[in-house]
């Protein structure tokens, strides 16, 4: 009777150690499983929903500093209109390969002008008020008359900024803006707000 005891004990280890061996491999599988869709859903997310940008220029200086990296909303424009004041990622005109990040100045449709630095929106006798540049810009520029259905980009760092006033391609198309910069993630987290401009501008 002893011997048989010893042997049910025996064939129950084997049973165990298969099943232990069993719920291994489906342990295994299902975090193998988890890290795939974790990957894909990752990749649908930055196709279709938020894309990441890591600045390398001080052109939007000082709201976007160099090396600051971005998170940009693919959907924010699904239901409504750019606007001025924004913050963009798009394809650059002149080789569309390139992402650029610049904000929204001149809308479809306006006349845009830069007179000593300042920019004035169809002939007004006002120029836009802009508290996001620290150092006054200078120059004279345009006028540029924006296409329907395109806008016109300029950096922050009005000086030191390679946008739409030295572009061949001047002006952005609706598709090709990629998104709205919406949060900076690194080297802090900052939510970036668009500019509020007067209702004169």
């Amino acid at each position: 009777m002893d011997w048989k005891i010893m042997e049910n004990k025996t064939e129950n280890n084997k049973e165990k150690k298969k099943w232990d061996k069993k719920s291994v491999i489906k342990e295994v599988r299902d975090y193998v499983f988890l890290i795939i869709l974790a990957f894909v859903l990752a990749f649908l997310m930055n196709k279709f929903v938020y894309a990441n940008a890591e600045v390398p220029t001080g052109s939007m200086i000082p709201v976007v500093q160099p090396n600051d990296r971005l998170i940009v909303n693919r959907l924010a424009y699904l239901f409504e209109e750019p606007k001025r004041g924004d913050i963009v990622m798009f394809a650059f005109p002149d080789d569309e390969k390139d992402n650029y990040l610049k904000r929204i100045i001149g809308l479809p449709g306006e006349k845009v002008e830069i007179k000593n630095g300042l920019v004035y929106i169809n002939d007004s006798e006002k120029p836009l008020d802009e508290p996001y540049i620290n150092d006054p810009p200078n120059g004279n520029y345009g006028p540029y008359n924006v296409p329907e259905g395109c806008y016109f980009m300029l950096g922050d760092n009005r000086d030191e900024s390679k946008d739409a006033r030295f572009w061949d391609n001047t002006y952005v198309k609706k598709e090709k803006i990629v998104g709205k910069a919406w949060l900076k993630y690194y080297p802090n987290i900052t939510v970036l707000h668009s500019a509020e401009y007067s209702e004169n501008n």
